[in-house]
């Protein structure tokens, strides 16, 4: 066994025994491997040159010093096929997406086997990086294991272009992972401006639960190439008040292209949320919420549940609005279950109902949600219209980065 870094830099000699440079880079190809690239060239530094040799002009290649069959004037050169891998250059320190570990991490070295004459990439070694090495700095869990992982080569897949390599498996698995859990990847990917090739492989779907799980500074970001009309579907897939803060990033030329892309409905509902002020609750509410008539009985409001609920994505109440759309009342999926299917909404709903006004600040919608231990505060106009919803989530994701952020100071002194 060896490793590609142990072995960079040490000293190449011709047949004479002198010293022509020192070993910059090994080649392998890839090309129809059983499972295991094989080493076939090495990149030799001479004068401030870079040298190709096949190994096969090699006497030995994992030695202290590798010597050569050859003197300088007669070594044979080798000429790189297409899809070679140069270890150092292509290799060491990129990106590996682990997700079985669900988690980023860096390729430290490249571990090096001999079989009969030939030498084969093994395995490479794997260091935390991104986030979750971060964390275990921070917060006391120890710094970052530089042996964290070993992984096979046989679960490595390389990319094309800059892109990192990543763990082999079908672009459908994605969707297996927890949102948060993908985001944290893509978003470790992104500052190593490596996360394209992950995004392109996720259904829609998948990547507008990713994008909600993000910042929308960093949705900007990885949007900012994609085509408008992937990004309109996305959008589409996206809560109201999610796509509008994605949108909110975005240059006012491209977000209006992106909401002419959208189906009409879903953009309305976006371009109102886009003309409430960013700090106030109407910029926090989500439009998407189920709302029925007084007059309806408990079976008749499940029968509307069953039609409408599968299109809302958080669905904690439901409320009881007049023609107008003037709150009448509230009650809670519990309520509806329970209820007799022939009792009227009215008997079980409650009427006096916690609300907060599209102008109040996004802390009172937390307090509120807090206060009164809601999963999810109406928002009213002056003429107590039912607008949007603020859910628990969305009140509290406003107040606790602030809290995380009086920390950080701490932390580091």
């Amino acid at each position: 066994m060896a490793y590609v870094r142990e072995l960079l830099g040490r000293p190449v000699a011709d047949v004479s025994g002198k010293q022509i440079g020192t070993l910059a880079d090994l080649i392998a190809t890839t090309q129809n491997p059983i499972v295991h690239p094989r080493v076939v060239a090495m990149a030799v530094r001479c004068n401030g040159n870079q040298v190709l040799i096949p190994v096969s002009a090699a006497t030995v290649l994992i030695a202290p010093a590798i010597p050569l069959k050859y003197r300088m004037k007669d070594l044979p050169a080798y000429e790189p096929a297409k899809d070679d891998l140069f270890l150092a250059r292509d290799v060491l320190d990129k990106p590996v997406i682990d997700i079985n570990g669900v988690r980023a991490v860096r390729v430290k070295d490249v571990e090096l086997t001999r079989v009969d004459n030939d030498i084969y990439i093994a395995n490479v070694t794997v260091c935390e990086s991104g986030r979750r090495g971060l964390a275990r700095t921070l917060f006391g869990r120890g710094v970052p294991n530089p042996t964290a992982g070993v992984i096979s080569w046989e679960n490595i897949e390389m990319l094309p272009g800059e892109s990192p390599m990543r763990l082999k498996v079908a672009g459908d698995k994605l969707a297996d992972l927890h949102p948060a859990d993908l985001a944290d990847i893509v978003s470790d990917l992104t500052r190593h401006k490596s996360s394209g090739q992950l995004l392109d492989r996720m259904v829609v779907e998948t990547l507008a639960d990713v994008l909600e799980e993000t910042e929308p500074e960093v949705q900007a970001d990885l949007v900012e190439h994609m085509p408008d009309e992937k990004v309109a579907d996305v959008l589409e897939e996206m809560a109201p008040d999610e796509a509008a803060d994605l949108l909110a990033e975005l240059p006012k030329d491209r977000s209006e292209d992106l909401l002419d892309l959208m189906d009409r409905e879903e953009a309305e509902d976006v371009r109102k949320l886009l003309t409430y002020s960013v700090d106030s609750a109407g910029g926090l509410m989500n439009t998407d919420f189920l709302a029925v008539r007084p007059a309806l009985t408990a079976a008749e409001a499940i029968a509307e549940l069953r039609r409408e609920g599968p299109k809302i994505q958080n669905l904690f109440y439901i409320y009881v609005t007049d023609e107008e759309g003037r709150l009448l009342g509230v009650f809670s999926l519990r309520d509806l279950v329970l209820a007799d299917p022939d009792t009227n909404v009215t008997a079980f709903m409650r009427a006096r109902v916690f609300t907060v006004r599209p102008e109040d600040s996004q802390d009172d919608a937390a307090h509120a949600v807090s206060k009164y231990n809601l999963q999810a505060v109406p928002v009213v106009d002056d003429e107590n219209r039912l607008q949007g919803i603020i859910t628990a989530d969305d009140a509290l994701d406003k107040i606790i980065p602030t809290a995380w952020k009086k920390r950080m100071p701490r932390l580091h002194r």
